[in-house]
């Protein structure tokens, strides 16, 4: 009788040993997996130069490599940022929707900033793009093929179509300035170029300020005479801008946007024909027309610089000196702390 009570004794007493061990066991494994997994890098947090979940990117009527080569989605896509994109007609559409926080970075020539800037927007330069000699090839004042307009000193009293506030803006100003006229001396409509583009080409419209593709579609049609380019012209270029606190929340996500830009607009200067190929099903052009316009753009980026900042002062000083925008404007105001260009602006980018 003792016997058996000390083996039951014995064997619950190895009972609860072996069930401590596997308890022991387990904790261990379970503190062991948790301590695991507190050290993995979690993939969706943001870096802390990230706090958007979505970039709002804005472009225009005549397309966008970027978008259509999706190359910030697969950039961003693994840091939990989602890319939505807008089409405007042209540039300042697109920084009226900016003004309203519609959109967060988009594409524009030198002009549009200024206006916007002038109404008020919180708005700043985040890159400019590269100039060449050969820079402006692709816009153009010009007439119909039989027009009597011989030069740009006939057009005046014509009524000239452009958009208000485009780059178009200030290329014509400039022009007419060449020849001793003044903005009066025109009657300017504001049209879009996408929306002037047909009315042109039937030969309703005496004298036209417009730029690729429209301008190459005028020429492969033969229903344009080209009275000047924009090659030459004293201007800063295009930008990419952006909303002002967006920009100063978000600057490795800018960093990243830039980089990617400035690779595929590199990538197609070395690809014309399969760029022309790419943008074709968007453009809805024949291919003849793309690669025309395709081999006219200027291609990369340049930091924004001091002397850039100077540049594009000097233009809005123009526009306030010939009255078309009511206050002086400080550039600089538009723009980031030097600190905040080198959080943005990858070591690639050139400064010219």
């Amino acid at each position: 009788m003792i016997n058996t009570f000390k083996t039951k004794i014995f064997r619950g007493l190895r009972l609860f040993l072996l069930t401590g061990l596997v308890l022991t066991t387990i904790l261990t494994l379970v503190g062991c997996i948790e301590q695991s997994q507190s050290n993995t890098p979690d993939t969706n947090t943001k870096p802390s130069g990230i706090k958007t979940k979505v970039l709002r990117m804005g472009y225009q009527q005549a397309g966008d490599l970027v978008r259509i080569t999706k190359v910030l989605e697969k950039r961003l896509s693994p840091l939990g940022v989602k890319v939505e994109w807008a089409q405007f007609a042209q540039g300042p559409q697109l920084m009226e929707a900016m003004n309203v926080g519609k959109i967060d970075v988009g594409a524009v020539g030198e002009t549009p900033p200024i206006f916007a800037q002038a109404a008020g927007a919180q708005i700043v330069y985040i890159v400019g793009s590269h100039r060449t000699e050969n820079s402006g090839k692709g816009s153009a004042i010009a007439v119909p093929p039989n027009s009597p307009i011989k030069t740009i000193k006939d057009i005046k009293g014509q009524k000239v179509v452009f958009q208000r506030a485009s780059a178009s803006h200030y290329f014509i100003l400039r022009a007419l300035e060449k020849v001793g006229l003044k903005p009066s001396d025109i009657k300017v409509l504001s049209i879009p170029t996408v929306e002037s583009s047909a009315p042109f080409l039937s030969g309703k419209i005496p004298v036209w300020v417009t730029g690729d593709p429209y301008l190459a579609l005028a020429e492969k049609t033969g229903k344009i005479r080209i009275l000047l380019t924009a090659q030459g012209l004293d201007s800063p270029g295009g930008y990419y801008v952006g909303g002002k606190q967006f920009a100063i929340d978000n600057p490795e996500l800018l960093r990243i946007v830039i980089e990617e830009i400035d690779k595929i607009q590199h990538w197609s200067q070395s690809h014309p024909k399969e760029t022309v190929k790419l943008i074709a099903p968007y453009q809805k052009l024949p291919e003849d027309v793309l690669e025309l316009a395709v081999s006219r753009r200027t291609y990369g980026l340049r930091a924004i610089s001091p002397d850039l900042i100077q540049e594009q002062q000097r233009v809005a000083d123009y526009f306030y000196k010939n009255g078309i925008i009511p206050k002086p404007l400080n550039i600089k105001e538009a723009t980031l702390t030097p600190e905040e260009y080198a959080a943005i602006t990858p070591p690639s980018i050139s400064q010219k």
